[in-house]
């Protein structure tokens, strides 16, 4: 890959254009599929509406769902403003809290791309609002429907997605309902489209409005943000590596990758039973964080040592 392509690519990701892009062509192949192979309307009265609606809806709420789920910064913030482990001393200042508003509309905003490109894509395609909408189509209009009871009018009504055969002058009634309808969910389609675009306008004029940073603080702010993830990750890869390593040496007599080795320890019945137990990586005396084996190993059998270190309970 060339400079210039991979500078292109890395902008891309940074400005978060990429991963929202992918998301767009994620969701409208997952679409296509899921109305290909998923989607079949019953056909009855009193069915249609709850079928096509659940088919319009309910994917779009999983997505949204999903999309707050699987944002890292969504559980940055409660970890950070709802977890017990915070102190309950700390307090927030007016700039804290701003910055947390613009990350959390900043979530939201990612998290509604999937459900919305799932309603703009599913109304341009017709096919669950055709469904759904069937059942209350006006025929009234229509001759061929003036000596036909309630009831049939509804059972025909709720046919018309399947395209049953039925007499030609009933088919031509048919042809121009769901002509109808599918013009209607297109139409709501294309203004749904124009609604959100109205909208990410103005929220991202707000949002720059109403923020307390320039545009040249935002931009250090966000590459700060991305650096410290990535440099503590980094740190906390090799810490855990370094802690593992001294509770496998303690265990077995050497370290993992050594070259050189001169002791080899047999681990006792007792050794073995003790690894097994649960044990907690605690931060204090009152709490207790991530599950661990191997926990026993680590305790230093010198107290001094434990002064500011992290201590590992059973």
């Amino acid at each position: 890959m060339s400079p210039t392509l991979n500078d292109i690519v890395s902008s891309l990701q940074r400005s978060g254009t990429f991963i929202n892009s992918l998301i767009v062509a994620l969701t409208i192949g997952g679409q296509q599929l899921f109305s290909s192979y998923t989607f079949r309307c019953p056909c009855q009265v009193g069915k249609n509406f709850y079928y096509g609606s659940a088919f319009l809806v309910f994917p779009a709420l999983i997505l949204l769902i999903a999309g707050y789920a699987l944002r890292s910064q969504m559980w940055t913030i409660t970890t950070e403003y709802c977890c017990s482990c915070a102190s309950s001393q700390r307090t927030v200042t007016p700039l804290e809290r701003k910055l947390a508003c613009l990350r959390f509309f900043s979530i939201t905003g990612r998290a509604l791309i999937a459900p919305l490109t799932w309603l703009a894509v599913t109304l341009l395609r017709g096919t669950y609002y055709e469904c759904a909408a069937s059942e209350f189509a006006s025929v009234d209009q229509y001759p061929v429907f003036n000596n036909v009871t309630a009831g049939k009018r509804e059972e025909m009504l709720a046919g018309f997605p399947c395209c049953k055969s039925a007499p030609s002058d009933v088919t031509q009634v048919r042809d121009e309902v769901v002509l109808l309808h599918r013009y209607q969910s297109q139409m709501l389609g294309w203004i749904l489209i124009t609604l959100t675009f109205i909208a990410v306008l103005i929220s991202r004029c707000l949002m720059r409005c109403c923020s307390p940073l320039t545009s040249l603080q935002h931009c250090y702010w966000t590459n700060h943000l991305q650096n410290e993830r990535e440099l503590f990750e980094e740190a906390a890869k090799q810490h855990s590596r370094l802690l593992i390593s001294q509770r496998i040496e303690k265990l077995f007599g050497f370290a993992p990758g050594s070259e050189d080795v001169k002791h080899v320890r047999i681990p006792s019945c007792q050794d073995w039973r003790e690894i097994s137990a649960p044990s907690f990586l605690g931060m204090g005396d009152d709490l207790q964080g991530h599950y661990s084996i191997l926990g026993d190993r680590v305790v230093e059998e010198n107290d001094e040592d434990r002064s500011g270190g992290i201590e590992l309970k059973p």
